[in-house]
């Protein structure tokens, strides 16, 4: 178990002593003897054969890395499990729940916690250290947290390697790629300004980028104002190398994300804050529209922690984690019936979407497009809602859906990862296959033309609208298992998509005439139709 680099005491190991299995063998079972299997102490049925000696179950607990739900289990069938364990840091926890406290001793955001502050995060979470862990491992499983990202912002891209090293290229009009200068870049170049920092997330919008060190704090570059139309409108003032976001500084932030007319960011205890975006559309809170200090978003999640947040045009999506289950919740613009209660209503503070507990569905991946979203299940379904227009849903129609629809076309496919867009629709199963629908324009969908025909005059035709999820078949050529997606989710810039391999190898496809596929086009091309590598490893 390592708890050598926690913040609170290590766990004690009592009567454990530095010997080899031979040894231990020999002087405890003399050769001639043959032992039977049997409950410890008095034969009573049920009672634990190593109650003796909780140490070694605690070591086998925690080096295995138990999932909470087993840990709750084995609570729940034995009463072993339930009692004192007697080990510091807190003598009256059961062995499960010091498992549960040293496994999230081992999380990243976790270490760097006062006890005052974990003892503050168990609570938020139910008051267990197997909620906690389930809340550190659900935002992991999502948000790719300290492992390398691709972001295909609009016209402009963000590669973050393992070790947090960033780099970026394509549209440069705002300074938006922190290289101090406005020109743009049709290779990965380095923010050689961040040496020594070690980024964990990033986040791209309309001529800005945001990004989230290990140390929680978040750099900005590009544009900065958050509450004008997106495209051909410039901020008061341009930052073309990024710099502290003061008014964040004492929030420790895991996450952030924009949208057209605001930004949330997401805090390590899982409450959500967010920038004033307009005077009719306040996001959970009463401020002026030029208010450009994050305030917490008001309403049902302020005592429900956050794991993930999505952001689309001009709506916000959280993934919650409650003591009963994974659940989502939306606020900001209903239109198209994006926000998944039924109707187009907007809402100014979160509501829960109700639709995944009839669809007896625990979300662990939630997207949001510009215009509709979708969630993966822990079983593996995938759901879509909102606006259908080009198929973006996968239901094999234009039409709107209002509450989350599974994608029957996807039923044998066991998800894992989601990607949305501007009518786009990327879904990664668990054994690296991709499929698409949406919106063919840019080629962004990685259809190649014999893949697609068109309705029209059955000629191969990549731009072609693709109403139901179709594998793409262009990155099974890579012959490596695809772990991410992501592609541009903006209504004013065309798309272009990333495939990240799980080696670290990067592909890109779509629309490059910023230069934010990070490879050079020739002879007046504007786009790439099928994946081709980048040259940049992000391992």
């Amino acid at each position: 178990m390592d708890a050598t680099t926690s913040g609170t005491p290590t766990l004690q190991y009592h009567n454990i002593t530095d010997q080899s299995i031979t040894d231990i063998v020999s002087a405890s079972v003399p050769s001639f003897e043959r032992n039977q299997r049997h409950c410890f102490g008095d034969l009573i049925p049920g009672e634990f054969p190593l109650a003796a000696n909780p140490s070694i179950v605690l070591h086998v607990l925690t080096a295995c890395n138990m999932d909470p739900q087993d840990l709750s289990k084995l609570e729940a069938t034995c009463s072993f499990f339930r009692q004192p364990a007697n080990f510091p840091p807190d003598f009256e926890l059961s062995i499960s729940e010091l498992a549960a406290l040293d496994m999230c001793q081992k999380r990243a955001i976790f270490k760097p916690m006062t006890p005052e502050e974990r003892q503050g995060l168990k609570e938020r979470c139910g008051g267990s250290w197997k909620l906690v862990l389930r809340f550190l491992l659900a935002g992991e499983t999502c948000c790719r947290r300290e492992k390398s990202q691709a972001i295909a912002g609009p016209g402009h891209s963000i590669a973050v390697t393992l070790k947090g090293v960033v780099y970026s290229f394509g549209s440069n009009s705002s300074g938006q790629l922190g290289h101090g200068s406005t020109e743009e870049e049709w290779r990965p170049r380095q923010i050689r300004s961040l040496q020594g920092i070690r980024i964990i997330q990033a986040a791209a919008g309309p001529g800005r980028t945001m990004l989230i060190s290990d140390a929680g704090q978040v750099y900005a570059f590009g544009k900065d104002s958050f509450g004008e139309a997106e495209y051909g409108v410039q901020g008061t003032k341009l930052a073309t190398t990024p710099h502290l976001v003061e008014s964040l500084k004492n929030i420790f932030v895991v996450q952030a994300a924009i949208g057209n007319f605001f930004t949330a960011v997401l805090s390590r205890e899982g409450r959500v804050y967010t920038f004033s975006w307009g005077n009719d559309g306040k996001l959970g809170h009463s401020t002026e529209p030029n208010d450009v200090e994050p305030r917490p978003l008001l309403g049902a999640l302020e005592n429900i922690p956050v794991v993930q947040i999505a952001a689309g045009y001009c709506y916000l999506l959280a993934l919650a984690c409650q003591p009963s289950g994974m659940s989502v919740y939306s606020v900001g613009c209903g239109l198209g019936g994006k926000l998944g209660h039924g109707s187009r209503t907007d809402e100014k503070y979160p509501r829960l979407i109700e639709q995944f507990q009839i669809l007896n569905l625990q979300p662990v991946v939630v997207a949001a497009g510009a215009w509709h979203a979708a969630v993966v299940g822990r079983d593996g379904r995938v759901c879509t809602w909102g606006w259908g227009r080009y198929g973006c849903l996968g239901h094999g129609n234009e039409e709107c859906e209002s509450t989350p629809k599974v994608v029957e076309a996807l039923i044998n496919v066991k998800a894992v990862h989601v990607a949305t867009g501007d009518y786009t629709t990327f879904v990664v199963s668990d054994d690296g296959d991709v499929y698409s629908f949406g919106c063919g324009e840019s080629a962004s969908l990685g259809h190649n033309a014999a893949a697609i025909a068109d309705a029209a005059d059955g000629q191969g035709n990549r731009h072609a609208n693709v109403l139901s999820p179709q594998l793409v078949t262009s990155l099974k050529e890579v012959n490596e298992r695809v772990v991410q997606i992501s592609l541009t989710n903006s209504i004013y810039w065309n798309a272009h998509t990333f495939a990240l391999t799980e080696s670290g190898k990067l592909y890109a496809f779509g629309a490059g005439d910023k230069g934010q596929l990070g490879i050079e086009l020739v002879n007046n091309q504007t786009e790439r139709g099928n994946p081709e590598r980048v040259d940049i490893d992000l391992s």
